[in-house]
């Protein structure tokens, strides 16, 4: 077993697997998506940064655990002030301390968008890929548990923070 560094060239969710390459050598590294589970994720950006331990099989490299997992850094702010409506004050929606524990209701990566819903409200959350990509993720699967912040976007509600579950509780 090593220790590798690297950077994510991509991960299909549907797929179940993705490819990372060594910053040493450049070489490409099969990581399974139980591995990205077992660390808490489902999915991940292409160029994320990681550290993880890498065993050799019969069929090449392969992470075998991931230890740390950074998303290419996006600013939330810019990318709210182009959905939501001209003159919203995104800093003072984002300083809002309260996260909602939300699921998944469903999510469409080719489309760019989906829902969530918030226990005890019958309203759906709509949730853009943009926003999720501010906050590190790729693709969410349906009934997924994470924590949201929301707020009145032009067409209904909408998200303005995400985070999957255990990293709002701080379990990462």
């Amino acid at each position: 077993m090593q220790r590798v560094t690297g950077k994510i060239k991509w991960f299909d969710a549907t797929k179940g697997f993705g490819f990372v390459i060594a910053d040493t050598d450049g070489g490409d590294i099969l990581l399974h998506a139980n591995v990205l589970f077992d660390f808490g994720v489902s999915s991940t950006l292409e160029g994320s940064s990681i550290t993880c331990e890498v065993v050799e099989t019969s069929r090449g490299l392969q992470v075998s655990e991931i230890l740390a997992l950074d998303a290419p850094l996006v600013d939330p702010v810019d990318i709210l002030a182009e959905i939501l409506p001209e003159g919203t004050d995104v800093l003072a929606l984002l300083a809002q301390d309260t996260l909602a524990p939300a699921r998944v209701k469903w999510f469409d990566k080719g489309k760019g968008f989906g829902f969530l819903n918030v226990f005890g409200m019958p309203d759906d959350i709509f949730v853009h890929a943009e926003v999720m990509r501010a906050y590190g993720l790729a693709d969410v699967d349906r009934g997924e548990a994470l924590a949201v912040k929301y707020t009145d976007g032009p067409r209904g509600l909408i998200v303005i923070e995400i985070r999957q579950w255990d990293e709002a509780l701080g379990r990462k």
